[in-house]
């Protein structure tokens, strides 16, 4: 009988308060492994957003960097010479976000700057207003095709190519086909519809016009749609190719980039990158902010951290082309919210670029 009882008590199991604080330290554990496990993945979460926003920041200002570097490149001293209103000219459009339609400044200003700013004037996203800025620069790889900018003779030059049409409406590339042909695998592109050239002349006087038009030899600015510019208004009394016709002219392509932010409608906002009047390319998103500030040199006052040029102070105005440097602040969020913060990750740029083309100094000269 006491065998059977032995028996009987061995064979009982736990008792209740044994489950219960078997139970209790399992879901102990189990908790401590999955907060643990939640934490590593919400930190995951976090890092990965951090590292998509500070990679979009490097995306978005390398480019934007480079070419304020670049701007004025070629470019004349005071900039180059446009039609003018008051010569009766039409409006010059300039490359705008989607939804606007701004106009470089051919009533006060004669000519085109290698730096035209644009303070407030792009989207307002999360409340804050952006800003736009258009720079011009020569391209220097398709001149390097010829070793030096294409000598462009006059219509009266017996014989001489490549050679100008008589009312600065096309010229002939004669044996510089390289301009027309272009060559890919070093970097150069063909002259297109929508590209700039600048003319030059022996004097230093500038005209620049649209490219309407290529055929196997030849490349043409007429007056019709093609021309996004309306640069070529050729029947006005200054600012046109027209003044400075009848001597042998330099031309150039000239590359005119303009990064604004598109925050079109249903879709995140992205910092754009917009050459002449192409499609802009996609840089980077989602941009919640973009502004710009500008540092002069004149060597007496030195403005610092001027959002709009020309700027006037002291009965003096300031042009863009004593730009000593450029103040870039570039923000950008994740495109998803945190898992921890139930909101997006944030990130920020800012630095100084120097404007080397325009008013550099020598600090230590």
């Amino acid at each position: 009988m006491k065998g059977d009882m032995n028996t009987r008590s061995s064979e009982s199991g736990f008792t209740l308060i044994e489950v219960l604080m078997s139970a209790t330290i399992g879901l102990i554990v189990i908790g401590t492994a999955l907060t643990a496990f939640m934490n590593g993945v919400e930190i995951n979460d976090i890092s990965t957003q951090l590292a998509d926003t500070s990679h979009n920041l490097r995306a978005g200002s390398n480019l934007l960097v480079r070419d304020l570097m670049q701007a004025g490149r070629g470019i004349p001293t005071g900039g180059i010479s446009i039609p003018l209103a008051s010569a009766g000219a039409g409006q010059i459009p300039r490359p705008s976000p989607p939804g606007s339609a701004y106009y470089f400044d051919n009533t006060t200003a004669t000519t085109l700057s290698a730096v035209t700013t644009g303070a407030g004037l792009g989207p307002t996203v999360d409340g804050q207003a952006t800003d736009i800025v258009t720079v011009l620069m020569e391209d220097s790889i398709l001149d390097d095709y010829l070793g030096q900018p294409l000598q462009v003779n006059v219509s009266t030059t017996p014989g001489a190519v490549p050679k100008l049409a008589a009312d600065g409406s096309s010229f002939g590339v004669g044996t510089n086909t390289g301009w027309i042909a272009g060559d890919p695998l070093n970097g150069r592109d063909p002259i297109k519809s929508g590209d700039l050239i600048l003319f030059t002349s022996p004097n230093g006087s500038t005209a620049i016009q649209t490219v309407t038009r290529v055929d196997t030899s030849n490349v043409y600015f007429e007056s019709n749609s093609n021309d996004t510019f309306n640069l070529n208004q050729r029947t006005v009394t200054a600012g046109s190719i027209t003044q400075i016709l009848g001597t042998v002219l330099t031309a150039q392509r000239v590359l005119m980039y303009t990064y604004y932010v598109d925050a079109t409608s249903g879709r995140p906002p992205r910092l754009m990158r917009k050459l002449n009047q192409f499609a802009g390319q996609a840089l980077v998103g989602i941009v919640e902010d973009l502004e710009l500030s500008y540092d002069l040199v004149d060597g007496t006052t030195n403005p610092t951290n001027v959002r709009n040029l020309p700027y006037t102070v002291a009965g003096v105005t300031y042009s863009a082309n004593l730009i000593r440097k450029a103040n870039v602040h570039i923000g950008v969020r994740s495109e998803m919210m945190s898992m921890r913060q139930r909101d997006y990750q944030r990130n920020h740029l800012s630095t100084v670029v120097s404007l080397r083309n325009l008013a550099f100094v020598d600090r230590y000269r």
